[in-house]
């Protein structure tokens, strides 16, 4: 038995544990938070078989960023935003519109996943809020903390079966090639919304190909430099294969995409 294979079930317990007694907070601009708990769970992709098994053939060999997949703890519960920042919770902090103009002309614009977002700017938001709230700072999730709330107890590809991947994601196969809704699509475990599919999220970490061998295992951080950061989650535009909770993505903090937004980590003050 695995080393992964032995703490598989207290994640589990985990998460019914969480299922049973979810906890959410509501900031000033009625920003949802899901109260993600303390514990143990798995990073990485354990079935890389699997999972090549749905990657295109060039592609097989970027699984090697998700291995070995291993056990990680983490002591404390924290406050995850329990959908991606909407447009409109945008405008009320910048008081600017980033994104195709077209997002903003829709009927539901206010509830659209901000987007065009750099890793900077999503920064200059959560700073931003936390001087405007009196009760929360803000800031990016770990990668870690990423996976582990995406997880929601789940030791597999995704946090369900394949076959309801649709109900629970935006990706390419139902999205119309077109952000959606915040929360339009079935929760995890955890009460997390679109925490696969409708749009990537910047994490806090540097980008570290080999990072996972570097035996990081409580509370988890990334590398303290690097040149890209770490984006997750996938998008409304991603093929089934990058719908998957291990993958890893990556890019210079400075781009903006249509594809790229963000959600935040909530700490009392």
């Amino acid at each position: 038995m695995s080393h992964v294979k032995q703490f598989s079930g207290l994640a589990l317990f985990i998460c019914v544990l969480q299922m049973a007694n979810s906890e959410t907070i509501e900031n000033f601009l009625n920003i949802e938070f899901v109260r993600v708990p303390a514990g143990v769970s798995v990073m990485g992709t354990e079935d890389l078989e699997a999972a090549a098994m749905e990657m295109p053939e060039p592609d097989v060999n970027k699984l090697h960023d998700e291995s070995p997949a291993h056990t990680v703890v983490f002591e404390q519960p924290f406050f995850l935003s329990k959908t991606e920042i909407t447009q409109a919770q945008w405008l009320k902090v910048m008081e600017n519109k980033p994104g195709p103009e077209n997002n903003w002309q829709q009927k539901n614009w206010r509830d659209l996943p901000a987007v065009s977002i750099s890793w900077f700017m999503a920064q200059r938001f959560a700073k931003e809020l936390s001087k405007l709230d009196k009760h929360y700072n803000y800031r990016l999730p770990t990668e870690a903390e990423w996976e582990y709330a995406a997880r929601a107890g789940s030791t597999d590809l995704r946090p369900w079966p394949l076959d309801d991947l649709e109900e629970h994601a935006w990706f390419i196969n139902n999205s119309g090639d077109e952000p959606q809704p915040v929360a339009t699509r079935k929760p995890n475990a955890f009460g997390l919304h679109d925490m696969i599919g409708n749009v990537w999220e910047w994490t806090a970490d540097w980008y570290a190909s080999d990072i996972y061998k570097q035996g990081r295992r409580i509370n988890p951080k990334g590398p303290e430099k690097g040149n890209a950061r770490v984006r997750r989650g996938g998008s409304y535009h991603c093929p089934l294969h990058l719908t998957r909770v291990g993958y890893r993505s990556a890019d210079d903090p400075g781009k903006r995409y249509s594809v790229l937004g963000f959600r935040v980590v909530a700490e009392k003050k």
